[in-house]
């Protein structure tokens, strides 16, 4: 093949171009020893496949290694260099990873509706996005969290903090379900803060929505899927991910995707601000529209692609992020919340707390709020 290259420029970066074999785990993508056996000898899951090195940028450490396309097609073990979520079992799965840049973007496709458990912890933070998906049954834990049996995850995300355990189950229901497991080196986190004092050891967040994260989680879901060998858009995409990740724990505002034939920003901003100001009212789509001059049912078009959801179900994700707020301080009873964020009763907020987020509210209080000492 060397006499069929073209030939690259000086100012073109060179990429080394390596076979390696995918054996039982990960740590033996590195080994760049061959054996004599043919390629048609191989499992499906031995394929040899590319690994791409990009040229080294001043200190850069192994982790510029961009490794493409890589099936993962049989049960894949966890290692000190390279941790990935242990699924079981793990022929019910079909598993695609791409890797560089200090980071590792991983899509899982289930493909039976047999029972699944999903386990890690690893010295590498995680971002779980879930793309696609039902349970009948299951059941979601991050360390430091309160357990979640939230069945319906479509456009779900969650934080895992290196270190913390994570554990999921659940039986299918319906269509196949589909994530993506995204894994950061802790070290690069740092590294792409000014002030070099990025913390997120204690921020795990447990099946959460943020729509600009979820479009760029969609991008390098797209390119690990179309099997994309373009290392310096693979970085790109996942430096923006975890800036994204950093500036939504921090609460500072997002740069919101533009989305052709949704809200235009003037209105979004509007709209929005209106329904945060009035939570705990009962809000028209008429009064909703008249705001923005569109008609109702263009409205709820235009916002539901605007924000990926329909006005009343953004009202209750509102209600219930600020609820959670609310839930730190446990001077407030469950019905004086409840009431604040537009529930006629305690009980109508716990049931709205629950099926927004598989977890009741008082064990969300627990998790998150220090006991009250009284003198």
């Amino acid at each position: 093949m060397a006499d069929g290259r073209t030939p690259l420029s000086a100012s073109t970066p060179r990429a080394e171009l390596q076979q390696v074999r995918l054996g039982g785990t990960l740590s033996k993508s590195c080994d760049t020893q061959h054996d004599s056996e043919g390629p048609q000898q191989l499992s499906r899951s031995q394929v040899l496949l590319p690994i791409i090195r990009s040229p080294t940028r001043g200190s850069r450490h192994d982790s510029s290694i961009f490794d493409a396309a890589r099936r993962l097609d049989r049960h894949v073990e966890a290692d000190p260099t390279h941790p990935v979520v242990e699924i079981s079992p793990s022929e019910a799965v079909a598993r695609l990873a791409v890797s560089g840049g200090g980071m590792v973007a991983e899509s899982v496709r289930c493909t039976s509706q047999s029972t699944l458990r999903h386990h890690y912890r690893a010295p590498m933070h995680m971002l779980v996005m879930y793309v696609r998906g039902e349970r009948r049954e299951g059941e979601t834990f991050v360390e430091g969290l309160p357990r979640s049996a939230l069945r319906n995850l479509e456009r779900k995300l969650t934080f895992v903090p290196a270190g913390r355990e994570f554990h999921d189950w659940h039986e299918p229901r319906g269509s196949q379900m589909r994530l993506m497991y995204f894994y950061f080196e802790p070290d690069r986190l740092k590294a792409l803060s000014k002030r070099g004092i990025i913390d997120l050891a204690d921020a795990p967040r447990l099946l959460f929505e943020d729509e600009t994260l979820w479009h760029t989680a969609l991008k390098l879901k797209t390119f690990v899927e179309s099997s994309g060998g373009d290392p310096i858009y693979f970085e790109s995409l996942g430096t923006l991910l975890i800036h994204e990740f950093v500036r939504f724990t921090r609460g500072l505002p997002s740069v919101q995707p533009q989305l052709h034939g949704g809200l235009a920003p003037w209105q979004q901003r509007l709209v929005t601000a209106y329904i945060q100001e009035h939570l705990n009212e009962r809000i028209l789509i008429d009064t909703l529209a008249q705001l923005v001059h569109l008609s109702p049912y263009h409205f709820c078009r235009v916002f539901k692609q605007s924000l990926g959801m329909p006005p009343h179900r953004y009202q209750i994700y509102r209600r219930i992020e600020h609820a959670k707020v609310l839930l730190e301080d446990r001077a407030a009873s469950m019905t004086e919340i409840g009431l604040a964020v537009g529930f006629s009763s305690a009980n109508a907020f716990a049931t709205a707390f629950r099926k927004a987020t598989g977890t009741a509210p008082t064990d969300y209080r627990r998790s998150v709020a220090p006991p009250m000492i009284y003198k």
